[in-house]
């Protein structure tokens, strides 16, 4: 299987860096139409207003014609696929995924590129399996497998996040040949990822030194607020799905609702919108923000990113959730910092909230804390990860708390 999990990696590496540069050309175009209407206000929010409502409904309407599998993250529709070893309808997916995340992200919704990676990625692996003759249905499942964590580790630089995303995700057997395959995907995908982006991380972020020891306890209550939001951000997503299936004139009226408010946050907060890493970056390279503005962006886009998820449109929910995680990180470093005998750099805690946010979400604490080190390049953070991030896991369990892909999974009863 070592010729088709190279294929695999490439295909996937290929296409998500075109998805990756698509999607930075839509919010720069988005930033440069938002500058030009500006100075027009009443005028630039009606146009604004319909441009986000016939993009809305152009992007959830594709995929509610041509493949409804898509819709949101496709992390879920993956993990039900895997489960029934259903084929995938690769071309589609591939199609439809790419133009409806492009098109809802460039409109200002807030949807992230690591899901549809990972499922454009399994489509990549679909195709190949296909192609070849007399595969089985478990080496099938398991290009699908590599092909989502080679599309993961692509789209963000992170060869390692890939892999661990498969084996505590994905494919959970472990056994030697789902390892391989798997590992040779992402770094195949990786290399392609580099070879056209660049090797630097993710996140361009000053080099924060690691806190002493006896200052790691203070991330212990960092992981608990990480938790108990991630179970609300949780319960807010199951319950706003019935929202993506409505139908006729409540759809459209929801729909008017969502434009509306993009169009208010465009002319109010315009940093937002999209996926989040311009976000992220502003945060943790300049001063950040102040208390009460942390807390206003960061209701802003839990709200906007719950309904984003739910309009019916492609979209992944990785940076968002790590946009969401970095600010309440910061909010925290506000609040805690006067506590502590010795000062913690705000960047600190704004990087372990990222990951432990994402534990509390996703729980694959792994997954979360490789992550955050390979999009620094700080191995630095280790510990202060740690305990954040189990600690996450832990308010997770004692919540009853379901993982959001699971949860989602679940709730769609295994439909395509």
């Amino acid at each position: 299987m070592l010729p088709q999990a190279l294929a695999v990696g490439v295909g996937a590496g290929f296409i998500a860096v075109c998805f990756r540069l698509s999607l930075d050309g839509g919010e720069a175009y988005r930033q440069q139409f938002l500058a030009h209407v500006a100075g027009r206000h009443e005028l630039g929010i009606v146009v604004l207003f319909g441009i986000a409502l016939a993009a809305i409904a152009v992007a959830a309407g594709t995929v509610s014609l041509l493949a409804p599998e898509t819709a949101g993250s496709g992390v879920p529709q993956l993990k039900a696929d895997l489960a029934a070893n259903r084929r995938l309808r690769w071309v589609r997916i591939l199609f439809v995924k790419f133009f409806s995340t492009w098109l809802g992200n460039s409109a200002g919704l807030i949807l992230g590129r690591g899901g549809p990676s990972v499922q454009m990625g399994a489509a990549i692996g679909q195709g190949l399996s296909q192609l070849g003759s007399g595969r089985s249905p478990r080496d099938s499942a398991i290009l699908l497998a590599a092909g989502g964590g080679a599309g993961l580790a692509a789209a963000f630089n992170a060869p390692l996040s890939g892999l661990t995303f498969v084996l505590e995700e994905l494919d959970r057997r472990c056994s030697t040949l789902e390892f391989f395959v798997a590992a040779v995907a992402c770094l195949s995908a990786d290399m392609v990822c580099r070879a056209l982006l660049g090797q630097d991380a993710t996140f361009q972020i000053p080099f924060t030194p690691a806190p002493a020891l006896t200052q790691l306890s203070a991330f212990l209550p960092l992981g608990v607020c990480a938790g108990l939001f991630g179970a609300l951000f949780n319960y807010l997503m199951l319950r706003g799905r019935s929202l993506a299936d409505l139908r006729g004139w409540r759809r459209w009226l929801w729909w008017a609702m969502l434009a509306g408010l993009v169009t208010f946050t465009a002319f109010r907060s315009p940093l937002l919108l999209g996926g989040g890493q311009a976000l992220i970056d502003q945060l943790l390279n300049r001063d950040g923000f102040a208390l009460q503005i942390v807390l206003a962006y960061w209701s802003i886009r839990f709200g906007l990113t719950v309904a984003s998820a739910n309009s019916g449109a492609a979209g992944g929910i990785f940076m968002p959730v790590l946009a969401l995680g970095a600010l309440l990180g910061w909010a925290f470093s506000l609040l805690i910092g006067p506590l502590l005998d010795n000062p913690v750099d705000p960047r600190l805690f704004a990087t372990v909230g990222m990951a432990a946010f994402f534990t509390g979400v996703v729980q694959a604490p792994l997954t979360a804390i490789v992550l955050i080190i390979e999009l620094t390049g700080n191995y630095a953070l280790i510990l202060p990860l740690f305990v954040a991030c189990f600690m996450a896991l832990l308010i997770a369990g004692w919540l009853k708390t379901s993982p959001i892909y699971d949860a989602l999974m679940k709730s769609a009863g295994g439909r395509r």
